[in-house]
Formats: C-alpha cells, structure tokens, sequence
C-alpha cells in the first residue's frame, strides 16, 4: 500500500533525526528491571522453587523464563501502544492532523505504517533485553518456533486492533496520559503477562477474555514455556484473531467521529 510505505518512510526519516531515547529506554528499563528482581525474589525467597499453583495455572515450574518473556511481551505491548495509539495525537499536537484527515488515503494504511515502522524499531529495542536475560543465565525453551512466531504475531495484531480505538478515545478526549496509563494497567493485571490468570478471581478471568491479548499470551507462553504445538493452541489463536477483529472493526467505525470531535474541540 502506497499509503503505508509513505508513512514508514515519513517516520523513518523523522525518528533517524531525533531518535527518542527517553521513550525507549523508560520502556525497556522496566521490563529488565521486572526480570532481574524477579530472579533475586526467585532465588533469595523461593528458594529456587515454585508453588504447585505457579505450575497448574502457568503449565511449566520454569518461573525465570515464564517471567521473562512475559516482561518482554508486556514491555513490548506498552511500546507499541505508545507508538501506535498516539499517532493520531501526535499530529494533532504537532498540528497536522488537519492536513491528514483531508488527504486522499484512507486511515487504515496510515496506521498500519506507522504501526509497522513502530513493530520494527521496538523489537530492535527489545533485543537488549537478551543481554540482560542471558546475563542472568535464563534459559528459555521454546517448544515450537511455529507457535512462538504465531503468537508473536498474534500480540501484534491483538494490540494494533486496541491501538486503533484508544488512538480514536484520545484525539477526542484531547488527552493521552490517562487513557494509556488505564490500558497498561488493565491489561498487565488481566491478560496473564507475568503471572497465571489462575491467581485472579474468576470473575476477572472471565474479564480478562474480553481482551484479545489475553489469547495471544496463551499461544505466546504455551509455545515456549509450556510445551505447546500450534495445533493445541489453535484454537487459542483463533479466539484472539476474532477479538482483534471485532476491536479493529469498532475502531475503524468510530474513528470518523473522534476525529470530527478532534476538529470541533480545535476549531
């Protein structure tokens, strides 16, 4: 799509020359800073060991390695979120945002350009963090690169299609600071990124599946750290596509109108 490649292009060209540094290093330090006092609390309090509810809930008594890749995947969520759901925001801080909703492409390939430049540029990021977790001698089994590279993929889509909406919510409202906060909180606590959503009461597991990346860290954690082949966490994976769908649809809806509230609150 022309569209797209503009806007990875654009967003290319913009970051090479103010590369933002603040950003990345605030949202890796944390998930680096997650790993390694969940490895001192592993060994100085555990004992090296995990309670029998860790491994029922999780699938693996590999704690180090469940933790460490969920801190990566909800550090890496966080980032793409910052990057995806405020591109709309940026320009209407920057004062373009006019400009983009009269051009002639459509909204869709603009997102997904600049989502993908955002994908490309934080996995470069994140691949820090195998410094750290190598450093600290964390093994990380993978049972199937298949299912790993779906539910990697499926994450992305998972997020992208929640970007799409709170990217709407925030040009409306004028804000991001709350919004973006509220999401990171709601999904760390829910969506079983660090911890089994078995500890959770189970009306909030039954919340939790309202959000697609939920599902995705299913297939993420049950491909690598819980010996799970792709066909056992097909249907996992399905579950998320069809979440991520239905939330990418309502975005795509309501984004006409968050813009024309945008303009209104400008004009």
């Amino acid at each position: 799509m022309p569209a797209a490649r503009a806007t990875v292009w654009r967003t290319w060209q913009t970051t090479r020359r103010a590369y933002p540094w603040t950003y990345a290093v605030g949202t890796v330090l944390p998930a680096a800073l997650t790993i390694s006092l969940g490895y001192l609390g592993y060994h100085a309090i555990g004992g090296g060991e995990v309670g029998a509810g860790f491994g029922a809930g999780s699938g693996t008594t590999a704690y180090l390695a469940y933790l460490a890749v969920g801190a990566t995947a909800y550090q890496f969520t966080v980032r793409l979120i910052l990057w995806s759901a405020k591109a709309l925001i940026t320009e209407q801080r920057q004062g373009t945002l006019g400009a983009l909703l009269i051009a002639p492409a459509p909204r869709l390939p603009y997102l997904l350009g600049f989502t993908a430049f955002a994908v490309l540029s934080s996995v470069a990021e994140f691949l820090t963090l195998a410094v750290v977790i190598g450093a600290l001698g964390i093994s990380v089994p993978v049972a199937s690169p298949i299912g790993a590279l779906a539910g990697a993929l499926a994450l992305i889509a998972a997020v992208f299609a929640i970007s799409v909406g709170l990217g709407g919510l925030m040009i409306a409202a004028g804000e991001a600071h709350i919004s973006q906060n509220t999401v990171f909180v709601v999904l760390g606590l829910l969506c079983g990124f660090t911890f089994p959503r078995a500890y959770l009461p189970a009306p909030v597991q039954w919340l939790a599946e309202a959000f697609p990346t939920t599902s995705a860290m299913d297939v993420l954690h049950g491909s690598l750290t819980g010996g799970h082949h792709l066909a056992d966490l097909a249907p996992r994976l399905a579950t998320c596509l069809a979440l991520a769908a239905v939330y990418l649809l309502i975005g795509l809806k309501t984004l006409p109108y968050a813009e024309r509230r945008a303009v209104e609150r400008t004009y």
